[in-house]
């Protein structure tokens, strides 16, 4: 490629400074030539300013201020934005070496698309570590029913961003997840790719661990505006019950022959026959979300 498209990373954050001068390095350190790096700070007061100070050279724009939450923070980033690539990475992530070069030679911006990546997801000061497989779970899953993207290994051009408009202010939680449902209800082309392209750090501050109901809540509000009533249902049913069917489930893990279990004879102990309307594999994702 000769000509290498511009790309715009957004990365929003309020009070990360244990971990966003390694997410500024991971952006910076892609040495793509045709970045455009917008950094909107929520008004930290731990020492995030002097962090991203230290590149403002590197920058195409930053600012440290309150705002009305994440998703307000990525939209004021975006309407800075000009690349004909978008995507934001928050601040407690970070992106994989020639990650942006391989988003680059696989899109093309004159298409409204959507490219999704692997991911590895590793828990702060552990070992322990989770790789993702969205080439299985595309071919597997709906969207709209699982949320199988993962959102600092996905990017998509202008022409969609222009198409869907902003993200939805009013979501804390969830505002990727719908956004990229509308995306997929209004046609884009949908571009998984086998490659790792970033890392999501799990840690005791991270926001997704934090949700509670209020996290809950907004799943739900997902699933009433994009599926049918029995679906709905059938989702309170596992969110009703969702502490049995997790005991029962480590009980498994815990016993030689759980991996000879199939779904379906973990499931059946599920007092309501919700089978009829969720598939077993759909049901353990829908309980692993609400988790």
């Amino acid at each position: 490629m000769n000509v290498w498209p511009k790309i715009s990373i957004v990365t929003p954050s309020l009070n990360q400074a244990a971990f966003l001068q390694e997410t500024i390095d991971s952006v910076l350190g892609q040495n793509y030539p045709q970045l455009e790096y917008i950094i909107i700070d929520g008004g930290s007061t731990d020492g995030s300013s002097e962090i991203i100070r230290q590149h403002e050279k590197h920058l195409t724009y930053w600012q440290s201020r309150p705002d009305g939450g994440q998703a307000d923070a990525i939209a004021q980033g975006f309407r800075r934005a000009t690349g004909d690539i978008l995507a934001w990475i928050n601040s407690d992530d970070f992106y994989l070496p020639g990650a942006l070069r391989h988003v680059a030679r696989q899109m093309d911006p004159a298409r409204p698309q959507l490219l999704f990546g692997n991911c590895f997801h590793f828990e702060e000061g552990s070992s322990r570590g989770n790789p993702s497989d969205v080439i299985l779970k595309h071919a597997g899953h709906r969207l709209d029913l699982i949320d199988y993207l993962i959102q600092p290994s996905t990017f998509w051009t202008r022409r969609l961003a222009d198409k869907l408009g902003e993200l939805n202010p009013h979501f804390h939680y969830v505002f990727d997840w719908d956004w990229y449902i509308r995306a997929q209800k209004a046609g884009a082309d949908f571009l998984p790719s086998p490659r790792y392209l970033s890392a999501y750090r799990l840690h005791p501050l991270h926001k997704s661990a934090q949700g509670g109901e209020k996290r809950s809540q907004e799943i739900r509000e997902i699933y009433s505006r994009y599926q049918s009533p029995e679906i709905l249902a059938a989702v309170d049913v596992c969110r009703a019950h969702y502490s049995r069917l997790d005991r029962w489930r480590r009980r498994f893990r815990r016993w030689p022959l759980f991996k000879k279990s199939s779904p379906e004879s973990f499931l059946r102990r599920f007092p309501i026959p919700v089978l009829k309307i969720l598939r077993p594999e759909d049901l353990r994702d829908i309980l692993d979300m609400n988790a």
